[in-house]
């Protein structure tokens, strides 16, 4: 590190300390006795100093304490030095103070892209370190061809929660951590050289891949595996038509187990086989616990002593707030009994991005309310020409979700656990009213 006075000497020669002030001033030499002869480097390596930052991307005053976009750095001994002796002898109006002050600080700014990061050292050797691991591995080989990860639908969620309410047990929620990091790649996969990091004596390789890694087309797949694999050896059967439900059979007791990714939901007609599950999980993931299930993929989920009520009133008050219906009149039906949606080529052509986003949100919203699936998917024939009549009975649906907000799907634990179909018809309101809110297995209620 160079000595303070050296540093002053070098500003006095060429610089702020040259021939701008008047005689009094001009030529004031410095006072070192009340400074430290010695200052404490760490060990850490210092950020790299930007001298020809843009003043405007500072933030805050540059004579206080460092201030960052990631962090605030505390100005050294020799930093905060200067700046007391630059203001103890007047010399801040000199023309290039400022530049004097901005290379004392730092202004650090995460890059946007590749080539930005390329040009800072401290970005290029943390890269450098990531990619270590890469060097132990050989040559490019064959290419992965399958990707395929089973997911459940949100019906086998319902049907799920229905046989609980049926059976009577509590419904449990647990959170696989870092899910796709436990999966192992079974076949061959590989991975480009990073650009910027491309291996000049072999450009043409690539890195083999043995563990999954985000981002990785097969490690949902791989996590998948990964899991079933461990469930059956523990005595779990799978499901032969639902792949990502999970079985196993003690006597008359039933365990079930659904898997989403890395959200797993289970349930038992004995309590011990749920904790029994809970501690296996434990031992070969980590999870978290999350208790009973109170919300799944959208789905708010109440187990009461009675059945299971699931509903979606906060989406439905997202969607609302979303396309800004909060202060739309409401209608008591989703649709209009007298008035069939047609192609009507002759109208007025809509948004079709927006059309199309409205359907798609009110798709989702049909899992827990079957009373508007008839409506929406009328509109949804549409999506291709949408015009102002279609959209018009899009918003007639979104002003009876402002009417009706808070209905679902109850499931009563004394009903029997049939299946039951519905067909809709075009009738008088009234009736029509009656008849979507009997679509599913069981009635709508309102919470």
């Amino acid at each position: 590190m160079p000595d303070l006075e050296d540093d002053f000497d070098a500003f006095a020669s060429d610089g702020i300390f040259n021939g701008a002030y008047d005689d009094e001033n001009v030529g004031a030499v410095a006072d070192f006795n009340n400074m430290d002869d010695t200052i404490n480097v760490s060990p850490i390596p210092p950020l790299k100093i930007h001298k020809n930052h843009p003043k405007d991307q500072i933030l805050g005053d540059p004579k206080s304490a460092v201030q960052t976009r990631g962090n605030i750095q505390k100005a050294s001994s020799v930093q905060q030095a200067l700046v007391s002796y630059i203001s103890n002898h007047n010399r801040t109006n000199h023309k290039d103070h400022q530049n004097c002050l901005l290379a004392c600080f730092l202004s650090q700014e995460e890059p946007n892209n590749i080539s930005q990061a390329l040009q800072d050292e401290s970005w290029v050797e943390a890269m450098q370190e990531e990619l270590l691991q890469f060097k132990l591995h050989k040559e490019e080989g064959i290419d992965y061809d399958e990707v395929f990860a089973p997911i459940d639908r949100i019906e086998a969620i319902r049907l799920f929660l229905a046989f609980a309410s049926y059976m009577g047990f509590t419904v449990y929620q647990m959170d696989v951590k870092s899910a796709f990091l436990c999966g192992t790649i079974e076949e061959e996969g590989y991975v480009h050289q990073p650009p910027g990091f491309v291996d000049h004596a072999h450009p043409n390789k690539v890195y083999k891949v043995i563990k999954a890694l985000y981002g990785l087309h097969q490690a949902p797949r791989a996590w998948y595996e990964t899991l079933s694999s461990f469930l059956m050896e523990n005595g779990y059967m799978r499901g032969t038509i639902d792949k990502t439900l999970f079985i196993k059979k003690k006597k008359s007791d039933i365990m079930l187990v659904q898997v989403y990714v890395d959200d797993i939901i289970f349930g038992s007609t004995k309590k011990s086989m749920c904790t029994e599950f809970e501690d296996c999980m434990h031992k070969r993931f980590q999870m978290s616990s999350m208790g009973e299930l109170t919300f799944f993929l959208g789905l708010q989920v109440k187990q009461q002593p009675d059945g299971i009520f699931i509903s979606q009133d906060k989406y439905v008050a997202d969607i609302l707030k979303k396309f800004d219906f909060w202060s739309i009149r409401t209608a008591t039906t989703p649709i209009e009994s007298n008035k069939p949606l047609v192609k009507d080529e002759d109208g007025v052509d809509v948004d079709v991005h927006v059309y199309r986003s409205m359907i798609g949100s009110l798709m989702y919203l049909t899992a827990s309310r079957p009373d508007i699936m008839f409506a929406v998917c009328a509109c949804a024939r549409f999506q291709v020409t949408p015009k102002a009549s279609h959209l018009n009975a899009v918003k007639r649906i979104f002003r009876y979700l402002k009417h009706q907000p808070k209905l679902g799907l109850w499931y009563p634990r004394d009903s029997p656990f049939e299946l039951e179909a519905f067909s809709e018809v075009i009738m008088e309101e009234s009736a029509l009213t009656k008849n979507q809110q009997q679509m599913d297995v069981n009635f709508l209620k309102e919470d």
